[in-house]
């Protein structure tokens, strides 16, 4: 047998082997790692607990907040120091807004977040796919679906705006938060945005990988809204 035939052979055992349902977490982390990064990047950080990871990004926005920046691991050595392996601590599936940089607001460095950012912060599949990754594969302890004040995507969905091109995709993933949040009280683009952030964390914790990290207590999913005016991420539960 030919080395091209024998690598396409080992592909579609692979393949096979997902479509079986083998998610547990041994099998995809040795699926996956063995191929795309190095053994040992591929262990789960041991060193964290999902509610220490989560406890240590709430420090790290309160010190944005009280203008205490450490800006931790954000040097050259730092720079070396993962150029070959990468453990972040925690996931972040946030909106794409500019004003909402995840290193910047949460004060982490090189190789702490693993960050997926989109418009209206939704839970695309390939996002999911992303971050399930981030957490089976590089042992990412916290997820934190990050929405924020005044999001453009948002109040678009609610306007019911017409859009040209693939924007129309974003606004159609958000109208059921919309939908679900119009009886509230309140600021209608506030509840609106926090029910999207629910939904996006209910979307992930449905994925048969996150919830089986969940399970096992290596991970946490939450949700966060950001204050554009303040800088503050509070927990949306």
């Amino acid at each position: 047998m030919s080395k091209k035939q024998s690598q396409v052979n080992i592909s579609r055992r692979g393949l096979l082997k997902f479509s079986a349902g083998a998610i547990g977490t041994g099998v995809v982390a040795a699926g996956i790692g063995s191929n795309l990064i190095a053994p040992e990047q591929a262990t789960a950080k041991d060193d964290i607990t999902p509610d220490k990871a989560l406890q240590e990004l709430l420090d790290g926005n309160d010190r944005f907040v009280k203008r205490k920046r450490r800006n931790p691991n954000q040097g050259y050595t730092r720079l070396l120091e993962v150029a070959k392996v990468q453990k972040p601590f925690a996931s972040i599936l946030g909106c794409a807004d500019s004003r909402v940089p995840s290193e910047i607001v949460f004060d982490q460095g090189l190789g702490d977040l693993f960050v997926c950012r989109i418009a209206g912060n939704i839970a695309t599949k390939e996002e999911i796919g992303s971050l399930e990754f981030g957490s089976l594969v590089l042992g990412s302890k916290v997820i934190m679906v990050v929405g924020h004040e005044r999001c453009g995507a948002v109040d678009a969905a609610i306007k019911g705006a017409q859009v040209p091109g693939q924007i129309g995709s974003l606004l159609e993933a958000i109208k059921p938060s919309v939908e679900s949040s119009k009886k509230q009280s309140g600021d209608k683009l506030e509840n609106a945005c926090k029910a999207n952030i629910l939904a996006q964390v209910e979307k992930l914790k449905s994925s048969a990988v996150l919830s089986e990290l969940i399970k096992t207590e290596k991970l946490k999913i939450v949700g966060g809204y950001y204050d554009l005016d303040t800088g503050k991420i509070n927990v949306v539960s």
